[in-house]
């Protein structure tokens, strides 16, 4: 069974895989005739409005897109819309070898319609292929294989349309005429593509009532209602926003960046200016997989921020870089941290979303990323127009990635900080947890275990969804560095003098179903065993709703963070924290330590 359920996930990507890989390559080589045939503003304005035909689409079919995807099992929207694909791949092919340069620039539209119709339910599919559970890695696993099918599509139709080409050619009726056989791979790949969507399984639950009528599309009646459905939930909202800019800057810098280079540097050949864009694309699997793991327990939006400050300052660097080595390694960032931005924000999007809505909610933030993208666009084709070249370019599109990341991080301000922390800790540690489901989805839970190092609070932090209360020394809680900080993050001060205020604080968080987390030690091991246990925390209020659960964290013993340090610089260390089944609110100390204490060994008894 779970050897079939692997089959269909294959299978699906696959299909994911064909669906980019095709129509990127109509799209390179047009891009690719452009670069050849025209120069300096005139370049940048039909290279925008290449970009501009493949977006509106998605801006013309929302209301209909999300129906369909709403109304319909959504594998069978991509068997059709894939058979589709190959009835226009034949009709690019054709008007190759006609010549047809603007026949062949108007099939970029058809070609994106048929994307913009198959995209809701492409995308909608993952949370019913892999679940909830998953949909973090099933977005990352759908974002680097669409990347690898970029990247590899950029390379391959690139690499052909150079070699097909060489110097025969005068005008673009020319170039496509030589190049015309490559449209018959287009077609091979949309037949391919058609076959397996052909094989993918009905996942739909119960089927839809809903019913489409024609006037209230005209009307702007579904455009309205859709709308509202799509900004009703302000989180869903935020993210499709913070989406729509990414893609506005980056649609930018890549229809800029072959004038740059041209301009600029002065190089002529696709190759080497397509190659280094393609770069992102190894960047953003990268990315896409780093993401994916940072949203191993729950989806970490705190990730997209982190992504947006990297990407911004990628994007202000590029138009200072004068070596194609260097940019070429800038745009493996620049993938790299779109990867952090784009796995996310997605997931938050589809997690978030009824499932009764999904369709109408991805086909609107397919339209409202769209909207950004063509606005951007038209922008870049009047600053063009009137002679502002890409250096200029570039940096605007670095002022807007400030203001990403200054929306992202005001979002996502705690999430920001833990993602951050958890980023800079797996630099040196591999963090595994066992035991996690025993911590409670809800309630009042009093969190209690060993005191390895200075790093213990993020170490427990980072596999809860839930925000830990931490209780902390008041002394360092007053740290000027830490205050906002901790404030922030709802800590706890506490100090001998002042601990009954501190405990009447926890107990009435745990009231409020909060987590409350302190170790009991009272200070760092010197020695890493488990000293002493004080009595203090029994003085919290027994009289909330929930329990006591305890952890031991092995391994950070030796650590550059504990107090018996025996580290090498170059090694990785394997931390192991184990969690045990909560206990009753009033259990005693003596009891709680012995738990502790003997968590690692029943854990090791138990898995031999």
């Amino acid at each position: 069974m779970k050897e079939c359920s692997n089959r269909r996930v294959v299978n699906y990507l696959i299909v994911v895989f064909l669906n980019a890989f095709t129509d990127l390559g109509h799209k390179i080589i047009i891009q690719n005739t452009i670069f050849k045939v025209y120069d300096g503003e005139m370049q940048i304005v039909l290279t925008a409005i290449v970009n501009a035909l493949i977006l509106l689409p998605f801006i013309l079919v929302f209301s209909p897109s999300g129906f369909l995807a709403d109304k319909f099992a959504k594998n069978l929207i991509m068997k059709h819309a894939s058979a589709l694909a190959v009835v226009l791949t034949l009709l690019i092919t054709f008007s190759y070898y006609q010549g047809w340069f603007f026949t062949a620039f108007a099939m970029t539209f058809m070609l994106a319609l048929q994307s913009a119709i198959y995209g809701p339910a492409k995308y909608g599919y993952i949370k019913e292929l892999v679940g909830v559970k998953f949909i973090s890695f099933g977005n990352g696993a759908v974002q680097a294989v669409t990347t690898v099918a970029i990247l590899s599509g950029i390379i391959f139709y690139t690499v052909l349309f150079e070699i097909a080409l060489a110097d025969n050619f005068t005008t673009k009726e020319d170039v496509l005429q030589v190049i015309a056989p490559i449209g018959w791979l287009l077609v091979l790949g949309s037949t391919i593509e058609w076959f397996l969507a052909s094989k993918l399984p009905n996942k739909m639950i119960e089927a839809s009532q809903k019913k489409f009528i024609f006037k209230r599309y005209i009307q702007g009646k579904y455009l309205q209602k859709n709308l509202k459905t799509v900004t009703r939930k302000k989180e869903i909202f935020e993210a499709i926003l913070g989406l729509s800019l990414f893609w506005s800057i980056s649609q930018v810098v890549l229809a800029i960046f072959g004038e740059y280079a041209k301009s600029e540097l002065g190089i002529t050949n696709a190759i080497y200016v397509q190659g280094a864009m393609a770069m992102a694309g190894f960047g953003i699997v990268t990315g896409s997989i780093m993401a994916a793991s940072y949203s191993k327990y729950y989806v970490n939006s705190g990730v997209a921020t982190v992504g947006a400050i990297g990407m911004t300052i990628i994007v202000f660097i590029i138009p200072t870089s004068e070596s194609m080595i260097t940019l070429t390694v800038l745009f493996a960032f620049f993938g790299i941290f779109s990867g952090f931005i784009m796995v996310p924000l997605n997931s938050l999007i589809q997690l978030r979303a009824p499932r009764v809505h999904l369709g109408v909610i991805l086909a609107g933030n397919n339209f409202i990323q769209n909207i950004f993208m063509v606005s951007f666009l038209v922008l870049t084709t009047i600053f063009a127009y009137f002679g502002t070249n890409a250096v200029a370019l570039f940096y605007l599109m670095g002022l807007v990635g400030i203001y990403l990341s200054f929306i992202l991080f005001k979002r996502y301000f705690v999430l920001s900080f833990w993602a951050f922390v958890e980023m800079i800790l797996k630099m040196r540690y591999n963090f595994h947890y066992v035991g996690l489901e025993y911590i409670p989805a809800s309630e009042g839970v009093l969190l209690l275990g060993n005191h390895v190092s200075w790093v213990d609070w993020a170490i427990i932090q980072i596999p809860i969804k839930r925000r830990l209360n931490f209780m902390v020394d008041k002394d360092i809680y007053n740290w000027k560095l830490f205050n906002k900080a901790l404030k922030k993050g709802e800590a706890i001060p506490i100090s001998k003098k002042a601990s009954k205020d501190a405990f009447a604080e926890a107990s009435q968080r745990l009231k409020n179903g909060k987590i409350v987390a302190l170790f009991p030690e009272g200070q760092i091991s010197p020695d890493g065993e488990t000293g002493k246990f004080y009595k203090g925390y029994e003085l919290i209020s027994s009289d909330y709703d929930g329990k006591i659960a305890t952890f031991f964290i092995d391994g950070m013993n030796g650590s550059m963070f504990s107090k018996t340090r025996d580290f090498n610089l170059f090694s990785r260390r394997d931390v192991t924290v184990y969690f045990s089944k909560p206990v009753h609110r009033e259990t005693k100390t003596q009891e709680i330590r012995e738990i502790i204490t003997n968590l690692k060994g029943k854990h090791e008894t138990k898995q031999a």
